[in-house]
């Protein structure tokens, strides 16, 4: 048996984890933090105070870029906010000028935040490199001195695979290609090294352990110093000023991602969630939660019980996918006997965080051995 941790390195009583519930969806929501009752107190409370309740407001979104560029490795100006990945994608898409010829790179597997924004865009000058079943070498191997972008998430939602950035760095960097990533399923538990990125961004709901409605946004200023939008809203100006006749000028860093306000709501809960995080070594959380993923691997091989999850674990994440028919008879199953997975895309997906131990794999390994018991 794999020495995987016997105690959670989270306390759960922290979270509103479901009484007698496992909790191993973390790659759909993560419970959420008790603390954020307080943050969004503190929201509520400066929301209603008017103009000082504003500027407290102002003061969460600079002190959560600071967190997450501490967490990223970047620096605050680099950090902005959008709604969700797709709003980011699509506004780093739209700013790109195109010319007949010139393609962008990515997976048939890859997430629809990622995707549909490049597959949405009416006669697109651009090709669309959609490649199936590639691995980072193979998606490496099809950039040519056409590809203007390389788009892919750090760790794959379909299998857990994590992908060499490295290598599509310097494929990108031969043919002068952007790499745009998407640290969704890697940020909050995995090392980030966002400036191996042009533009990268992240939702805030799964191993972050914020919510919905907030997503980062990276742009890599020393890479890409001349970077703008094509679209604008108040937000991401560099005044307030109603005079139009010279027309407008954006904030000079990362917020001119921002149009709109962003939600202050969302960031008071991320700013909670990232100062919890970092009252833990990064190491450990990393080497806790890829314990018990490769606990869980290592069993379900015993087995006999297939899973598309790479199995070495410098090649997958916190999650653990079994492509199968009946992925959602097993998720329903497994959730009679209160085990909280995954379902969707024709697989199964078990994620596990800093909250789950060994005694959640045993529990994992039970519920799935009797749904599969049932369907035979």
């Amino acid at each position: 048996m794999i020495n995987s941790p016997t105690r959670p390195l989270f306390d759960p009583a922290d979270f509103r984890i479901p009484s007698n519930m496992t909790h191993v969806c973390a790659g759909g929501e993560t419970a959420f933090l008790r603390r954020h009752d307080e943050a969004f107190a503190r929201y509520v409370d400066d929301k209603s105070r008017g103009s000082p309740g504003r500027t407290a407001q102002e003061a969460t979104v600079e002190r959560t870029r600071e967190q997450v560029a501490a967490l990223w490795g970047v620096r605050s100006d680099e950090i902005g906010w959008v709604s969700n990945v797709a709003e980011g994608i699509s506004l780093v898409l739209d700013s790109l000028e195109f010319k007949s010829g010139d393609n962008i790179c990515l997976m048939d597997t890859e997430y629809p935040s990622v995707v549909a924004p490049v597959l949405a865009r009416p006669h697109p000058e651009y090709k669309v490199k959609l490649l199936s079943r590639a691995h980072s070498d193979g998606l490496a191997a099809a950039v040519d001195h056409n590809t203007r972008a390389i788009m892919v998430s750090y760790v794959s939602y379909l299998n857990g695979e994590r992908f060499d950035l490295q290598l599509l760095r310097e494929a990108a960097d031969q043919v002068g290609a952007l790499l745009i990533v998407d640290f969704t399923q890697a940020s909050g538990y995995l090392p980030i090294m966002a400036s191996i990125a042009d533009f990268a961004f992240s939702s805030s709901y799964k191993w972050m352990l914020g919510m919905t409605g907030v997503a980062t946004a990276y742009w890599n200023r020393q890479r890409i110093p001349h970077w703008q939008p094509v679209s604008a809203g108040w937000y991401s100006l560099a005044s307030d000023a109603t005079g139009y006749s010279h027309g407008i000028t954006l904030r000079p860093d990362a917020l001119r991602f921002t149009r709109g306000n962003p939600c202050h709501a969302g960031l008071y809960v991320l700013s909670s969630a990232l100062e919890y995080l970092s009252g833990f070594d990064p190491v450990k959380i990393q080497t806790h939660i890829q314990g018990l993923t490769t606990d869980l691997l290592t069993r379900l091989a015993e087995h006999g019980v297939e899973s598309s999850t790479p199995t070495d674990p410098a090649h997958h994440g916190a999650s653990i996918c079994l492509s199968r028919n009946d992925a959602h008879a097993l998720h329903t199953r497994m959730g009679e006997a209160n085990v909280l997975t995954w379902n969707g895309r024709g697989r199964l997906r078990i994620s596990f965080h800093g909250y789950n131990c060994r005694s959640d794999v045993d529990n994992v390994e039970a519920a799935l051995l009797h749904a599969l018991a049932c369907r035979d």
